[in-house]
């Protein structure tokens, strides 16, 4: 499987911005699109003009940017729709009308041939616009095969480049998948497409089955986004080609993890921490077992370098956590205890783990410098100074914050849609213009009962070379707690970057 190149369709601005809460406006979906571009795909779905006036005005918007992506967009096989699209000046257009006699019967309510009718008459109408047209009969997997047989010849008679065979419910399996893709082939002489749905947890196998078959090209989605439980992961199944099968694409590996990002930033759709290739912990350790594998040789526990896909290999302190890992932290940290120093960090550590605390960078920190006899405050490089904020019924919260960064005193005033975001829009930026440090992760660990409630807040933030560091702050008043966990992070990813660049001096 080697020599081959297999085409990346993505849908992400299509089908992913169907996910349900999911609205993207056309600066937006531009933004991402010129990111998916950037990242290789062969052709770009750009959306579905008909839904919207802004959905049209995004896709022309797209179409018109010079992208070198192939810029297509969706239409039922209704003129109405295929006008839409040619307004648009879309390179291609991606037709689409149901197969399986649920939805003849139930949705449309036309019988097979008119079915096969209405396919030719749009395909032809589509080509006589100048369009590529790829056509989809949907719910492929769910058609009668013999009838899907027709569809088939019906579509390649037309004249259509494409042939996209949906899983539009996801019901399909590996060898389903396989056996549709080889029918498929059978039947014309076309280009064959999968588009998988997650209903089942199985779209990139199927997408994996399907060009293993014989198929050309996939529909993904960046994160898997998409209706209900989602579509192919494009990162999943791009790393999986290339990794697992030796298949090429053309897009770029060390660029998924910065795409995926930034498409979560937007839609507002959070990765799960254990999400495979993109998810938080995808190549974080805390075992004591794995971390010490890990530092003798890192494909003891992991399947590939995680600079492959644009990511940084991190370990986490805690009650699984060993010796071995706790140490490496630390010297990541410019600090190198005694032995005996070091059992008692270690029982520390397990401690709050025992306690059910998640032990952040600034924890660490803070057990190793008061054990080894000195005070984490000490080497601060940030400090808060002053916080102020203002809000109430009537009026837009705000914060004021005065940082003393490396011994100079600086400050912000923001606004927020609360007096913590206020506060922490202030704080972000000052680091983002002082030291490029953005805040990646929040969290609000535990509220403790009664009226002198202790807010237990975590963070986690980010420099632009993707090193990462957590801290924590505990207080009465959220707003503080807030503020000082994100300082304490700050400071811990400082103390990193001072002993990373002790390491690369001393070398």
């Amino acid at each position: 499987m080697s020599s081959r190149t297999v085409r990346v369709l993505d849908t992400t601005l299509r089908d992913g911005e169907q996910t349900p809460g999911v609205a993207l406006n056309p600066k937006e979906k531009l933004q991402i699109a010129e990111a998916i571009d950037a990242l290789g795909v062969d052709v770009m779905e750009a959306g579905f003009p008909i839904t919207s006036k802004g959905e049209q005005e995004a896709v022309r918007m797209i179409a018109g940017a010079g992208l070198r992506a192939e810029v297509c967009a969706l239409a039922r096989a209704e003129k109405e729709d295929m006008d839409r699209v040619i307004a648009c000046n879309t390179k291609s257009i991606h037709v689409f009308l149901a197969s399986s006699d649920i939805h003849l019967q139930n949705k449309l309510h036309i019988t097979r041939q008119e079915m096969v009718r209405k396919t030719k008459e749009a395909i032809r109408y589509a080509r006589d616009a100048g369009l590529t047209v790829e056509f989809s009969p949907e719910d492929a997997t769910r058609t009668d095969p013999e009838f899907f047989r027709q569809v088939v010849e019906a579509v390649c008679e037309a004249g259509a480049a494409r042939l996209d065979i949906p899983d539009t419910v996801g019901t399909a399996t590996p060898e389903k998948m396989a056996m549709m893709v080889r029918l498929a082939k059978s039947a014309g002489d076309i280009t064959v497409s999968v588009h998988c749905h997650n209903d089942y947890g199985l779209a990139v196998a199927n997408s994996v089955a399907g060009v293993l078959a014989g198929a050309d090209q996939a529909h993904v989605t960046v994160n898997g986004i998409g209706e209900r439980a989602g579509n192919t992961s494009l990162e999943e199944f791009i790393v999986t080609c290339h990794k697992l099968y030796g298949m090429r694409t053309n897009v770029n590996l060390q660029m998924l993890y910065e795409t995926s990002r930034l498409v979560s930033r937007i839609t507002g759709v959070v990765i799960q921490p254990n999400k495979a290739i993109v998810g938080e912990n995808a190549f974080g350790h805390e075992s004591g077992i794995h971390t010490h594998g890990i530092l003798q040789n890192p494909a003891t526990y992991e399947p590939f370098e995680p600079s492959t896909v644009g990511r940084i290999r991190w370990m986490q302190a805690g009650k699984h956590a060993g010796r071995h890992g706790i140490t490496a932290q630390l010297r990541g940290m410019g600090l190198n205890p005694k032995e005996e120093h070091l059992r008692l960090i270690v029982d520390r550590v397990k401690e709050m783990g025992d306690q059910g605390v998640t032990v952040t960078d600034g924890d660490l920190y803070r057990i190793a410098s008061t054990v080894m006899g000195g005070k984490a405050d000490e080497s601060n490089m940030v400090r808060l100074e002053d916080l102020e904020v203002v809000t109430g019924l009537k009026r837009t919260p705000s914060a004021f914050v005065r940082l003393v960064v490396d011994g100079r005193i600086t400050d912000a005033s923001e606004a927020g849609a609360g007096p913590v975001d206020s506060a922490l829009n202030a704080i972000q930026r000052i680091l983002g213009e002082t030291k490029q440090i953005w805040l990646k992760e929040y969290r609000l660990e535990a509220l403790t009962g009664g009226s002198d409630a202790v807010a237990d807040v975590s963070v986690k933030v980010e420099d632009s070379s993707g090193t990462t560091a957590s801290g924590r702050g505990m207080k009465r008043d959220i707003v503080v707690a807030s503020v000082e966990a994100i300082i304490t992070g700050v400071n811990a990813l400082l103390v990193k970057r001072q002993a990373e660049a002790a390491q690369l001096k001393s070398a």
